[in-house]
C-alpha cells in the first residue's frame, strides 16, 4: 500500500462513540473516516454518501472498525496455523488455509500479507 496507515484515530474515536459520546461530523472526522473507509476496502462513493449524517456515518464508523478487528483477528489465527502446518511439513494446508483467507479478506493491507504469506511457501 502506498500510503501509511495508522487506525488508532478511528480505534479511538469508535470506543468514544460506543462509550455514548455523539459523533460530530466535523471536516477532521469526515476526512478520517473516508480515509479509513478507503483502507478497509468500503467503496469511496458508499463512504461519501455515509459521511453526510451522523447516523450513516456512526454505522460508516462501526463497520471500518469491525473490518479492521475482525480482519487482524482471522488473519492472525490464519497465519499461526498456517506456520504450524507449515513446519509439520503440510505446505499444501497452509496454502489452502491462506487460500481461503484471501477468498474472504476485504482489507487491503491484510489481504497484502496473505499474499506475502503464500509467497514466502513457496
Amino acid at each position: 500500500m502506498s500510503e501509511d496507515i495508522d487506525w488508532d484515530p478511528v480505534r479511538e474515536l469508535a470506543s468514544r462513540v460506543e462509550a455514548g459520546e455523539a459523533l460530530v461530523l466535523t471536516p477532521h472526522v469526515r476526512e478520517l473516516l473516508l480515509r479509513t473507509a478507503r483502507q478497509v476496502g468500503i467503496l469511496e462513493s458508499d463512504a461519501q454518501v455515509a459521511v453526510q449524517e451522523v447516523g450513516t456515518a456512526t454505522a460508516l464508523l462501526r463497520e471500518a472498525r469491525g473490518r479492521i478487528r475482525d480482519g487482524s483477528i482471522r488473519l492472525n489465527i490464519t497465519e499461526m496455523r498456517a506456520r504450524d502446518l507449515e513446519r509439520a511439513g503440510d505446505k499444501a494446508g497452509a496454502r489452502k488455509l491462506l487460500k481461503d483467507l484471501l477468498a474472504v479478506e476485504r482489507v487491503p493491507l491484510y489481504r497484502e500479507q496473505v499474499e506475502l504469506s503464500l509467497e514466502n511457501l513457496d
